[in-house]
């Protein structure tokens, strides 16, 4: 969320307070945020598991503690108003289809190989030649990148700002999307975010409990299929071949005898 909040107040100051259009602020935010998120990549690369996420959080509730009390700048907790309407329903889908193609080409070329060689084992990558800690710091900017650019892009949606936007609450969101859906998935990811989507429409009237909904999920999925609905399959011609290609087995058998 930490890194939403600065590609949302980029966009946001920028296109306000400078007449930047629209598009290159959104550029910009998503530019900006990767730059940080490589510079604190950097330091925290001996960081693992917990220790990471641990400093993933307090990372996030400083960016927003520093855009809350900055109030010259930002305008703090009032909150900053008056941002162009710029995110379309077509603007959306447009940059979501680049964004996904984009990363999908970069997942099946040889950088995805490697990127998935080191969150496999960075031990055994690390022997094999991979620079791990330049992936790791990559991976780092590349999600940063894209984090600024949805910040962004809800800053033209909503067309106002408060730092309460890109709380622990945010964060927690935008995990039980991933956990759901699949930690190695674009597809996972995706039926995430609309499954997540439907849940906190549907229980909008109930939203004080919706942290307890979100951990109600992810402790099911997690217990059930640790591994996400899609785990590390993709929605295509192989998954659907493989799912109605093959005969049951009761079906199979009664053929043979």
């Amino acid at each position: 969320a930490g890194y939403m909040a600065i590609g949302a107040y980029t966009a946001a100051i920028l296109s306000v307070r400078h007449d930047v259009p629209w598009f290159a602020a959104v550029v910009a935010g998503g530019i900006l945020a990767m730059l940080v998120a490589w510079m604190i990549g950097v330091p925290t690369l001996k960081l693992m598991g917990d220790y990471f996420a641990i400093a993933s959080i307090g990372l996030g509730e400083t960016i927003r503690l520093i855009l809350e009390n900055w109030q010259s700048f930002t305008r703090g907790a009032r909150g900053f108003p008056g941002i162009d309407n710029f995110t379309t329903l077509p603007i959306a889908i447009g940059f979501f289809l680049a964004m996904l193609l984009f990363m999908r080409f970069l997942i099946n070329g040889n950088f995805g190989r490697a990127f998935k060689a080191c969150r496999d084992d960075h031990i055994a990558a690390s022997l094999l030649g991979f620079k791990t800690a330049h992936y790791r710091v990559m991976s780092l900017a590349i999600s940063g990148f894209y984090c600024g650019i949805a910040g962004a892009l809800m800053a033209g949606f909503l067309t106002f700002l408060q730092p309460i936007m890109f709380d622990l609450n945010k964060s927690t969101e935008l995990t039980a999307v991933v956990v759901f859906g699949g930690l190695g998935s674009l597809s996972g990811s995706i039926i995430g975010t609309a499954v997540i989507g439907i849940v906190t429409e549907v229980f909008r009237p109930i939203s004080q409990y919706r942290m307890l909904i979100y951990g109600a999920i992810m402790v099911i999925i997690m217990v059930m299929r640790p591994e996400g609905i899609m785990g590390q399959h993709e929605i295509g011609p192989k998954l659907l071949r493989s799912l109605f290609s093959k005969k049951p087995a009761r079906e199979e058998n009664a053929s043979n005898g």
